[in-house]
């Protein structure tokens, strides 16, 4: 890695931090406004401001994602092979499956903002942000979009770990051989000294 791709690695790592912790905020938030707007049922007490609510904090966190979404896949990929060079005794036995965890929340993410410009494109003129009909297609999106995103949320934290154990420790690299001191058997011998298998 290059003196600057290793610092715009570490920018990148950077905004999947700011995103963690603005992810758990939001979520700490929309916790804090459920416990208080629904019954010891878990239903809400008005379904239509709660549905809006929910969609605020959705929006949030995707807004939030948005400035990762592009560069996600090669975090992803330079976590594994971080991964793969560290030594076994470095490695937490969860960082394989919350890589794939992550990759494959981010396969999902990209199927739904493959939809959601389809739908775009597919849209009259006259329908922007800001009409109902665009907003509520985005809304629709964002909810689709929100289990993944929390999926980043949770295990995000496991590409800075693995970037953290590769930092204080050098990669594996394979022995070199040891010389042979024993002394190279001769090209052809003028007749074996036993019997042949």
């Amino acid at each position: 890695m290059t003196k600057n791709s290793a610092s715009s690695h570490q920018s990148r790592l950077e905004q999947l931090a700011v995103f963690i912790q603005e992810s758990e905020q939001i979520l700490a938030d929309w916790d804090a406004y459920s416990d208080q707007r629904t019954g010891l049922d878990g239903w809400p007490h008005d379904e239509n401001a709660y549905g809006l609510r929910a969609g605020l904090r959705d929006a949030a966190t995707w807004r939030s994602f948005n400035r990762i979404r592009r560069s996600a896949k090669g975090l992803v990929a330079a976590a594994e092979i971080q991964l793969h060079k560290l030594p076994a005794s470095r490695i937490q036995p969860r960082w394989t499956w919350q890589l794939s965890a992550l990759d494959t929340a981010l396969d999902q993410l990209a199927g739904l903002q493959w939809d959601w410009l389809a739908v775009q494109d597919s849209l009259p003129p006259s329908v922007v942000p800001g009409t109902e009909a665009y907003d509520d297609a985005l809304a629709e999106r964002n909810a689709e979009a929100w289990h993944y995103l929390n999926e980043w949320s949770l295990h995000g934290q496991a590409l800075l770990d693995i970037y953290a154990a590769a930092q204080d420790h050098p990669p594996r690299t394979p022995a070199p051989a040891a010389p042979s001191h024993a002394p190279a058997a001769p090209l052809s011998s003028a007749k074996a000294t036993g019997p042949r298998r």
